[in-house]
This record gives structure tokens, sequence and C-alpha cells, in this order.
């Protein structure tokens, strides 16, 4: 099979092209936030800490860069939440059984959540002090 012929076959299973597909993907963007909201304790804790914050840094006395990187470093971490959420929704549905990759894989994405809290942490440190 030629190159040009498997990436018609590609488009063809990804449905369509254009402004429908844009709206298609927004449902899919929606039901994920969905998913991670009611499914996802760990979520819903990042966005009510995001919805504390990130008022707060809107009305803080700083630089609109300042400003700005408060409030991104709240959204990074609600990023890395939906993104360890995905690996962990991955790795149980190939299986439930105790595997040590399947344990690194979560440990991996927990890291990557620490990592994007102490972000938060330093951010807002660095700035406010």
């Amino acid at each position: 099979m030629n190159t040009q012929s498997l990436a018609g076959n590609a488009s063809e299973l990804k449905g369509r092209t254009g402004i429908r597909r844009i709206f298609q993907a927004a449902g899919y963007s929606w039901a994920g936030l969905k998913a991670a909201f009611f499914g996802e304790a760990a979520f819903r804790q990042l966005l009510l800490l995001s919805v504390l914050l990130i008022p707060v840094a809107l009305c803080l006395d700083v630089s609109r860069v300042e400003r700005a990187m408060l409030v991104l470093v709240c959204l990074l971490s609600l990023i890395v939440e939906l993104i360890n959420s995905a690996i962990e929704a991955t790795v149980d549905r190939i299986s439930l059984e105790l595997h040590p990759l399947s344990k690194q894989a979560k440990d991996l994405g927990s890291a990557a959540q620490f990592v994007a809290m102490s972000i938060i942490a330093v951010t807002w440190a660095l700035i406010l002090l």
C-alpha cells in the first residue's frame, strides 16, 4: 500500500472535515471535561483551587505578565490532570491486573501532576513574596 492510499484511509476513519470536524471535536472535548468533572475527584479539587486562585490573580496589583503567569499555572495543572486521568483510564482499560509497567505509567502521571502543583506553588511564591 502506498503512502497516499494510507493517508486516504486514515482521513476516512477520522470522519468529517472542516467546520463539522471542529464541532465534532468540541463535542468530544466537552464530553471529556464532563467525564473528568463527574468521574475524577482530583480534577474537581484542582478546578476548585483554580476557581479560587484565578480571581485572586486578577485582583492582585501585579504586572500583566505576572498575572498571566498566575492564571496559566492554574490552567496547566488542570491540563496535566486531564492527561493523567487519560493515562489511568487507558491503563485500566488494557488490564486491571497489577503489573509493574502499569504502576509505572500511573506513577509517572502522578509525578507530572506533582510537578505541575509545584509550579503553582513556586510561581505564586516568587510573584507574591
